[in-house]
This record gives C-alpha cells, sequence and structure tokens, in this order.
C-alpha cells in the first residue's frame, strides 16, 4: 500500500475509533516510616460519573494516613492552583513527609534533584491527601468534551467537591475532623468549596489558605480598575528593600517600609488615581515623589506608566541597570534574559517558577514509580493538562469572586476556622490584597476572630524558605489543635 495510503488509513481508524471506557482503578497501597511512625500511603485515581452512572472522569490523588491512628484524627485535603497545577507544590514542598530542598532565596540548585526528609511535615498532626483536579497530574477525562465542563471556576468546585464526598465514603471518615489547605488559586477554590459543601452537609473545622486570592479584581490590571495598583505597592516596596533599590539601602527595617507603603497605598495613593486627569500638578508631583521613594524606580518611569506601576513592568524595569529582572512568584529571585530583547516592557519568563520546574518535576517523577509504586506512562501535566480557556464565569457578574462562598460557609458554620499564609515578596497574590478583601467580606463582628492571618519572609511558595516553612508548621499546628 502506497505510504500516503496507509497514512490516511490509519487516520481515518484513530478517527473513527470509540475512547476507551474508563474503568474504577483498584488504589496502590504501601507501607512507610518516619521518625519511628508508620504509616500507609494509597495512590489511585478517583471516578467521576456522569448522571448516566458511567466514568467520564478520573481524579488523581495522593493519601497519607497514620496507621493506627485515633479515630479523632484530622484530615486535610491538600490542592493547589493556576488553575491547571496539580497539588505537587504543597506536597512536595511543605505538608508530606518528604519534601524537595530549594536554595534558601527560592533559586535553582544544582541537579540531580531528591527528596529530603521533611522536618516540618503537616503529618506530625493530621492525614493527608493530595487531589488533582480533572486536567492536571494524572487526572484525566474521558474525552475532550467530557474535559471541559471541569475547566471552569463551578465546574471544578463541584468536582472537587465529588471528590471529597467519595473519599470521606470509600474510606469511612465522615466523622474526622475536615480541614482544606489551597494556595494561589486552591485559596479561589478552597473558599467556593467551603461554601458549596456546607450546603451538601460537609462542614470543616478548618481552611488553610495559602497566598491567597478571593477576589480576582485585587489582581487584574485592566483599565479603570486602579485596585491593584495600590494593592500590589506594599509588596514593590519589600521587593525594591531586599534587592537594596530604596533610599537608604536597607539601613530600616523591612517592617518600617511597609508601614510606610501601607499607609500610602491605603490613603493618598488611590485617592490621586482616582482623580485622574483632574489630578493637579503639584500634587501629582508628590505623589510621583512617593512612589519613586516607595519602589525604588525612576521618575521617568512612574511618569510614563501615568502613576500606575503593573506586576510586569515592575518586575522589568526595578533591575534593568544590571540587566536582571525580579520573579513574579518570588521577587528575592533574578533571572536572567536574551540580551536582545532588554527593549521590551516585560520579562520573557518568571526566574522563580522556572526554578521551581525542574528539581520539583523530577523529585515527583521518581517518588511515585520508586516509592509509591505507582506506575504509569502518563505526562504528570503541571500547567499543561488543560486544553481550552478557563471558564471564569458570566462577564455580567465582574471579576471572579469567592470570597462571598467563604462568609456564607463561616455564617452557617460558625465554627470554622481561617488561617492565611502569606509572603512579603510574592508578587502573584500580594499580602495586602489580602488584607483588603478579609476587610472587605462583610463578617459579622462575632466571627472576624474565627479569621487569623501571618505574613513571612518568603514568597507565593514561602515554605522553599526553611525558616517559614517551619513556622509555617508550627501556626498551623496550632491551628487545628484549636490553640
Amino acid at each position: 500500500m502506497p505510504e500516503n495510503e496507509s497514512t490516511e488509513a490509519k487516520t481515518e481508524a484513530k478517527t473513527d475509533a470509540k475512547p476507551e471506557p474508563l474503568v474504577d482503578e483498584t488504589p496502590v497501597v504501601t507501607q512507610h516510616e518516619a521518625n519511628g511512625v508508620a504509616y500507609t500511603v494509597t495512590t489511585g485515581r478517583m471516578p467521576l460519573r456522569d448522571e448516566e452512572g458511567q466514568i467520564v472522569a478520573q481524579v488523581f490523588y495522593i493519601a497519607y494516613t497514620k496507621d493506627g491512628a485515633d479515630a479523632d484524627r484530622p484530615l486535610m485535603f491538600s490542592f493547589n492552583g493556576g488553575p491547571g497545577s496539580p497539588s505537587i507544590w504543597l506536597h512536595l514542598g511543605a505538608l508530606a513527609p518528604k519534601r524537595v530542598p530549594m536554595n534558601e532565596d527560592g533559586s535553582l540548585p544544582p541537579p540531580p534533584y531528591r527528596l529530603v526528609d521533611n522536618e516540618a511535615s503537616w503529618f506530625e498532626f493530621t492525614d493527608l491527601v493530595f487531589i488533582d483536579p480533572v486536567g492536571t497530574g494524572y487526572s484525566r477525562a474521558k474525552t475532550a468534551k467530557d474535559a471541559e465542563p471541569y475547566w471552569s471556576v463551578k465546574g471544578d468546585i463541584e468536582s472537587v467537591g465529588e471528590f471529597i464526598r467519595l473519599y470521606l465514603t470509600r474510606n469511612s471518615r465522615w466523622s474526622s475532623p475536615l480541614y482544606m489547605v489551597g494556595e494561589s488559586y486552591g485559596t479561589t477554590r478552597a473558599a467556593g468549596l467551603a461554601g458549596h459543601l456546607v450546603d451538601r452537609g460537609v462542614a470543616f473545622s478548618g481552611i488553610v489558605l495559602v497566598s491567597s486570592i478571593l477576589n480576582f479584581q485585587t489582581a487584574r490590571f485592566n483599565k479603570g480598575n486602579d485596585l491593584p495598583y495600590v494593592l500590589f505597592l506594599p509588596t514593590y516596596t519589600a521587593t525594591a528593600w531586599y534587592h537594596g533599590r530604596l533610599h537608604g539601602g536597607q539601613r530600616e527595617p523591612l517592617k518600617d517600609w511597609l508601614v510606610q507603603a501601607e499607609a500610602f497605598a491605603g490613603g493618598r495613593y488611590p485617592s490621586a488615581l482616582a482623580a485622574g486627569d483632574r489630578l493637579d500638578t503639584e500634587e501629582r508631583k508628590q505623589v510621583a515623589d512617593e512612589l519613586v521613594r516607595l519602589t525604588g524606580l525612576s521618575h521617568k518611569y512612574v511618569e510614563e506608566v501615568d502613576l500606575r506601576v503593573n506586576i510586569h513592568g515592575f518586575c522589568k524595569e526595578l533591575l534593568r541597570d544590571q540587566r536582571r529582572t525580579v520573579g513574579r512568584l518570588d521577587s528575592r529571585v533574578k533571572g536572567f534574559e536574551d540580551t536582545q530583547k532588554w527593549h521590551t516592557e516585560t520579562p520573557d519568563h518568571d526566574p522563580s517558577m522556572s526554578a521551581l520546574m525542574p528539581p520539583y518535576t523530577a523529585a515527583f517523577s521518581q517518588y511515585v514509580r520508586q516509592s509509591l509504586g505507582y506506575e504509569t506512562d502518563l505526562r504528570y501535566e503541571i500547567f499543561g493538562g488543560i486544553k481550552k480557556p478557563w471558564d471564569w464565569g458570566s462577564a455580567g457578574d465582574g471579576h471572579p469572586d469567592t470570597s462571598e462562598a467563604l462568609r456564607a460557609a463561616l455564617a452557617k458554620n460558625p465554627h470554622m476556622k481561617v488561617y492565611i499564609a502569606s509572603g512579603f515578596y510574592d508578587l502573584a497574590t500580594p499580602y495586602f490584597a489580602t488584607e483588603y478583601t478579609l476587610a472587605h467580606l462583610g463578617l459579622d463582628p462575632s466571627l472576624r476572630a474565627n479569621v487569623r492571618t501571618s505574613e513571612f519572609e518568603g514568597g507565593h511558595m514561602m515554605y522553599t524558605h526553611v525558616p517559614s516553612l517551619v513556622r509555617l508548621r508550627d501556626e498551623v499546628a496550632e491551628f487545628v489543635r484549636g490553640r
């Protein structure tokens, strides 16, 4: 048969072939020990079914349970964000008995990459279940069409909620104290899940939000939305302080600079932006001078952007004279770029994200097959598995926002506690934006004490900084134990 006919026949056969039916997998169970504590790791894929009972998707998970534990041992569900990220970062960065070591400043360590014992594992005080939503990790839908409903704010919350229900049922954990931890978009999901599941009989004892974003108006640099310029400012100040770009260098403590930045961002700066073209010349000059002082940027640049410094411009501009950029996820990290691209306004990559990918990918790929016994040739998808734009909901509803779901969950379950961790050098979900969102929740005054916040000397994944890793574990342990 001629080569072209063979190719056409194969293509036709492939097109006509029906997808293989998904089956309810038997999970892989392995036994382990750490610091004299025996535990079981269960690795597998949980089925999601349609209304006819057919499996349309499978959700990959890894569960750590302490052997011989009391019935009242807490259970914590964990996931990361993106959307499009699997649970790898919280899993092997902070929570599990093993972790991926990074350089203290968040930069890339030399290969080869490995896991080490985690001296600050959360497994000490809770069982852990790591969830990879559909399209991330090894989680897959039967067909591309079947996958699409899961790639939306609503569908994502519903599918992860269904996974949690199934896990509680199949493992008889309905009577356990229940917790969730989400990071980045995972905090958006966690807040939405708290509201979604409480109406379905699942009440959480507590929620941990790491690098929180609930209201996307606080982070979308859209024309007409001045809020992000204001809320990112204190993190610009922290970054400039770290890199020695503020007048007076690092002689003044970071906290002193942040107090000044927060005061400016809480008063004079938003008023100036709200005035628009009505801002008089003298006031404009004074505001520009203060922006220069608090960001380490030049007068020329601040004027060129009309007093509005967006995140990508800041990352490119702060160290332009050194031919370096700073990271978005962790602004302590410096980046190199193509020497032909220094004239551009934004970085061509995030050096802090580039530093994380190789160590975590390599360490996980070895660990899941060798230590956990889960053997598959599937690609473990990290940001590449979602094949269509995320459905953020109706544009008529404004910016995506799950803060109301969190408020409603607290109102319906006033026993639930919330702990929020933020990094001073996080330019993806700045700590001051989190404070703004919390201040606008509209919580009943009697519930405000249910929410606790804490800031760390790190970036988006503050746990790559070992002192922050340890303090985060200690504070979450107190949170779970009710101290």
